[in-house]
């Protein structure tokens, strides 16, 4: 890679952590340890046959995925690529397979493990993030795509990179790398992941798991690594280090924009604040049911979960009350005011501007009581999800919360709906939600927000395969266009051609 300038490099590490909630004080990376020479005495047929297939060991054994030294890290996963690329496709199948049985064999344990240590979602989805870890996509995904004709056979193959770089998020910490690493590897690429410093410790462990069940299995030793304190340094020394050719990165358009800028492919995973347009056609249970489940999924962690609500002034009121019903709270205006400044700070505004809000770190993904304490209400035990009649300027609208509480706010016309919808979202072309039984309505609203995910009439993980159809990936691409990730993102498409032979008829 050419050179990058540090201060630039800096600037995109820490606006990556601020998104993912701060880290700790930087760790200084050593340099990569000197490529070991070849014997002199190896065997060769005299075309250099053998000069092409040594490999140089960098790496120190016995680590099982987790480094103190990003670029120990980066080596020792260029060594476990080079292993896998001569083990083929029978290895790549196996550590598909070991990645996912463990993540539904230890979903309870790692799930417990991330929750004591986050402080964030829910025990119960954290549980479930991990036992359907099953339903990403591996090897299978990948075939070739073949012609031929008069002039012979042409072969396009999905190939490795080589070694991804990859920061995850506290929320979903180790079901992201989970996801990840099927994807990654299926691909047959090896992974660094800088972690998110409050979910590093859960991260090493399930790393180390991966790792020790994959060298029994396979050899291979090293596939997934893991820095085992995340700094800015650790992340900056990853991706500049030689061996890593591509880079998976979570954060808002400031780090999209310098991540794409370092020099090296970024797939990135931006921001979201999906809304949920309700029109006069939907049944008002079903879509009811449907908010809370995806809003109060692991707390409103989840991207993709449910923001804000927009709903016909005719069917506001019907849809409240069937919110209510189906366990969730609604505030006064009063306890919503309480909330608000609790779950908000507000900065003046520059030049004389409007106070900005950001939001308070210590409410999101918390339960529902905390909101509520904070509120001023008590609820009953096992409440999902808080809500309250807002207009379409309310912080809660606009920013992305990530916490079990919905505003709903009541508009006119389906035009008016599908407008408000496109002004909360941002233009983040991530995740949008209609319940309607109007296809016109749905074409509508589809083309206005033209997001990557659009889901029609269920909660927002049906976009993820839970409770629709399709895969999973804890990783939504959505500025840089890749969308739902799988084995094939990964991937360089390489065309062998053959001409005027091997075609048989």
């Amino acid at each position: 890679m050419s050179a990058v300038n540090e201060t630039f490099i800096r600037d995109v590490v820490t606006e990556v952590m601020e998104r993912l909630n701060g880290s700790p004080a930087p760790v200084k990376s050593a340099p990569v340890p000197t490529p070991a020479t070849p014997s002199p005495s190896s065997p060769s047929c005299g075309c250099d046959h053998t000069k092409r297939k040594s490999r140089p060991v960098t790496a120190l054994p016995g680590k099982f995925g987790v480094f103190a030294d990003a670029n120990e890290a980066c080596a020792a996963a260029q060594e476990a690529f080079l292993q896998l690329k001569e083990k083929g496709i029978v290895a790549r199948r196996k550590i598909e397979e070991i990645v996912k049985t463990l993540a539904e064999k230890n979903a309870e344990a790692w799930g417990r493990l991330e929750l004591d240590e986050t402080k964030i979602g829910r025990l119960d989805h954290k549980i479930e993030k991990l036992k359907i870890i099953k339903l990403v996509p591996g090897v299978d995904w990948l075939r070739p795509d073949g012609r031929s004709g008069d002039h012979g056979i042409t072969l396009e193959e999905y190939t490795p990179f080589g070694v991804v770089g990859a920061v995850t998020p506290s929320t979903h910490s180790i079901p992201t790398m989970s996801g990840n690493i099927v994807n990654i590897v299926a691909a047959g690429n090896a992974v660094v992941f800088n972690a998110h410093p409050g979910a590093a410790k859960c991260a090493a462990a399930a790393v180390r798991a991966y790792n020790e069940a994959i060298y029994r299995e396979t050899g291979i030793e090293n596939i997934a690594c893991v820095i085992e304190k995340p700094s800015l340094d650790s992340f900056a020394a990853i991706c500049k280090h030689d061996a890593v050719r591509l880079l998976l990165v979570t954060g808002g358009p400031m780090v999209v924009k310098a991540a794409m800028q370092t020099g090296k492919r970024a797939i990135c995973a931006g921001p979201g604040n999906p809304p949920v347009f309700v029109d006069d056609t939907a049944c008002m249970k079903r879509a009811a049911k449907a908010i809370i489940q995806g809003a109060a999924y692991d707390n409103n962690l989840l991207c993709i979960g449910e923001k804000e609500v927009f709903a016909l002034e005719i069917i506001a009121d019907q849809l409240m009350a069937e919110m209510e019903k189906n366990g969730a709270v609604r505030l006064t205006n009063a306890q919503l005011d309480a909330l608000t400044r609790a779950a908000f700070t507000f900065k003046e505004g520059q030049g004389g501007g409007c106070a900005h809000a950001s939001v308070n770190k210590d409410f999101i993904g918390r339960d529902p009581s905390v909101l509520a304490k904070a509120a001023g209400v008590n609820i009953p035990s096992g409440t999902q999800l808080l809500f309250a009649e807002t207009d379409a300027k309310h912080p809660f609208v606009e920013e992305e919360q990530m916490m079990p509480f919905l505003p709903v706010v009541r508009v006119k016309s389906v035009e008016e709906g599908i407008e408000r919808s496109l002004e909360a979202e941002h233009g983040y072309k991530h995740t949008s939600i209609i319940h309607s039984h109007d296809v016109e309505n749905m074409t509508a609203m589809g083309r206005a927000l033209d997001t990557t995910l659009f889901i029609k009439n269920g909660p927002c993980m049906a976009g993820l395969g839970l409770g629709g159809e399709g895969y999973l990936s804890y990783s939504i691409a959505t500025p840089t266009g890749e969308g739902v990730t799988n084995p094939r993102t990964f991937t360089r498409v390489r065309r062998c051609v053959m001409v005027d032979n091997l075609r048989i008829y």
